[in-house]
């Protein structure tokens, strides 16, 4: 890359204070790094490292209280600290483009896609209507929308994750910026389309010659796709380089203990005991949604969400269900629990049949299959007690309050969190910390089968290892039996004994989990485990970023 010119984007001992009150003074501490045209520069840490209030600073779009105290941010030499709010106006969008994280919350849902990306030209631009239709549809074709007539007139809920994505990436570049953030762009996708969304990323930078300053804090999304690594901690920046040095070498503790916590892409050995008899039993599972159609049932929008799915999961083991967005594999685990009921098919728990159960008679056996979801702060009451909601189980079945509290104590400890945090409500939590909550208030009715929907694919690589050990720890200490979904192959190779792979509501392919990695039968198993990021990366083995 040519850096004969000087950076495209230089930070310079730049700090941002944060209100009174903040867990720390400063969201970001005298950092400083520079990023050249046509380079990708990842920027990674955990939650609370200061990486989007970074990415936010560049595009001045912080939240009132938060602000720079020092330090500066030269875009092509112009200071945007000192810039004025209409020199920003004219630079966002025109000059620098940004991806946000989550395109659901970022786009607008009363407004169809193809206005909300029109807009960008509307507003920095003359030209006429005609004119900026069809740049709006080139975009999206740019961009491999499938059907990019019909994105153009589509609501963002009609668009899919990888779609919605897509959108917001055709609004970043519209007017082929300079500079493009993404923050997390790819963190809640399955890893089909998170490879495509990385592939169509690099494919434009490479095209346009941006520079690229890409968040995230997933080391296989870095090994894929960055040409350097800046790698941040509490504020501060610890360790910057070319990636495969800072992926191969790392010199900071920090990233050391980082690339540690990086699930291989290498299935564990097999456990004994995974030969034991079945605790659950599917066999036919179906279930189909319908909508609309009114007085005319034909014209109804059919989705077969679940295809007569036979599974079973052996007592004490771990049946990993994966597979891309709309495979059906929360569709399937609630269809388990009995939060959707099944159309045909019987869910044998033991002797009981789930399926065949009424409403009255599936609430006396709710206690032995439990649920912990993939969101626990959209789970969790945020008007009660952490230990309240752990004690809110046992004691709808009869348990004394003091003895619920007093076993909600021991649960906290079970699952590694103090129990003086107790009277804590959940927003007072990090997300691991409320995702041992959400386990611990699963456990509080001693489970026989816990169902685990994406579990952790929200949070940061070394809570997501602390979860997972715990997870592991609590089903051998027990007698847990799991079912873990998940998108991600990483994690399913480190936890899970058997996998059963679901494409479009039916079961492709279900077997241990070393052979399914190692030899698997199916197309689509192959195709999912190719588009894992990073796929060829393993810590401490020399590999080369992609070119």
């Amino acid at each position: 890359m040519d850096r004969s010119a000087g950076p495209l984007l230089s930070v310079e001992n730049l700090s941002v204070r944060l209100p009174p009150g903040a867990d720390r003074s400063h969201a970001l501490a005298g950092v400083s790094l520079s990023l050249a045209a046509n380079e990708i520069l990842c920027v990674v840490g955990e939650s609370g490292s200061g990486k989007s209030v970074l990415a936010n600073t560049v595009m001045r779009l912080l939240p009132p209280g938060v602000s720079p105290d020092a330090g500066r941010v030269l875009f092509q030499r112009r200071d945007l600290v000192a810039a004025s709010e209409a020199e920003m106006r004219r630079l966002r969008g025109a000059a620098i483009g940004m991806i946000f994280q989550e395109p659901m919350t970022a786009l607008n849902p009363l407004r169809r896609a193809g206005d909300q990306i029109a807009e960008t030209f509307r507003i920095h631009t003359r030209l006429s209507a005609r004119e900026i239709r069809e740049k709006t549809l080139a975009l999206l074709t740019e961009v491999r929308m499938p059907d990019p007539a019909a994105a153009l007139r589509a609501y963002p809920h009609e668009l899919s994750g990888g779609q919605r994505q897509r959108v917001m990436i055709a609004m970043a570049l519209a007017l082929e910026p300079a500079l493009l953030i993404a923050d997390e762009p790819t963190t809640a996708l399955d890893v089909t389309t998170q490879g495509r969304i990385l592939g169509l990323i690099r494919d434009i930078q490479k095209r346009r010659g941006m520079g690229v300053l890409f968040i995230t804090h997933d080391f296989g999304v870095v090994a894929e796709i960055a040409d350097r690594v800046a790698v941040m901690q509490a504020g501060h920046l610890v360790e910057v380089g070319p990636a495969e040095g800072v992926l191969n070498r790392p010199q900071a503790p920090y990233t050391q203990a980082l690339i540690a916590a990086v699930p291989p892409l290498v299935p564990r050995a097999a456990r004994a005991g995974t030969a034991a008899p079945a605790i659950l039993t599917l066999d036919g599972v179906s279930k189909t949604y319908r909508k609309g159609g009114g007085l005319w049932p034909g014209r109804a929008r059919v989705t077969h969400a679940v295809k007569n799915v036979s599974l079973s999961l052996p007592r004490g083991t771990t049946l990993g269900i994966v597979g891309e967005s709309g495979s059906g594999k929360s569709t399937l685990a609630r269809c388990i629990v009995r939060l959707l009921d099944p159309d045909t098919g019987t869910i044998r728990l033991g002797d009981t049949d789930l399926a065949a159960l009424s409403r009255r008679a599936m609430r006396a056996e709710a206690r032995r299959v439990q649920m912990v979801f993939q969101d626990p702060f959209a789970s969790l009451n945020p008007r009660r007690r952490a230990g309240e909601l752990v004690a809110q189980g046992p004691m709808l079945r009869g348990v004394p309050r003091a003895e619920a509290l007093a076993k909600a104590r021991a649960l906290f400890t079970l699952v590694g969190l103090d129990p003086a945090a107790m009277d804590r409500l959940p927003h007072e939590f990090s997300g691991g910390q409320r995702q041992r909550i959400g386990l611990a208030r699963a456990l509080a009715v001693d489970p026989e089968v816990l169902v685990a929907d994406e579990p952790v694919s929200a949070l940061d690589v070394s809570v997501q290892a602390q979860v997972l050990a715990l997870l592991d720890s609590l089903r051998d200490r027990l007698g847990l039996s799991m079912l873990f979904i998940t998108h991600d192959l990483r994690v399913a190779g480190q936890i899970c004994d058997r996998i059963a792979v679901m494409k479009d509501g039916a079961v492709v392919e279900a077997g241990p989990t070393a052979e399914v990695f190692t030899a698997p039968q199916a197309a689509y198993t192959r195709a999912l485990l190719d588009a894992v990021p990073g796929r060829a990366w393993i810590p401490g083995r020399p590999h080369a970023p992609a070119a």
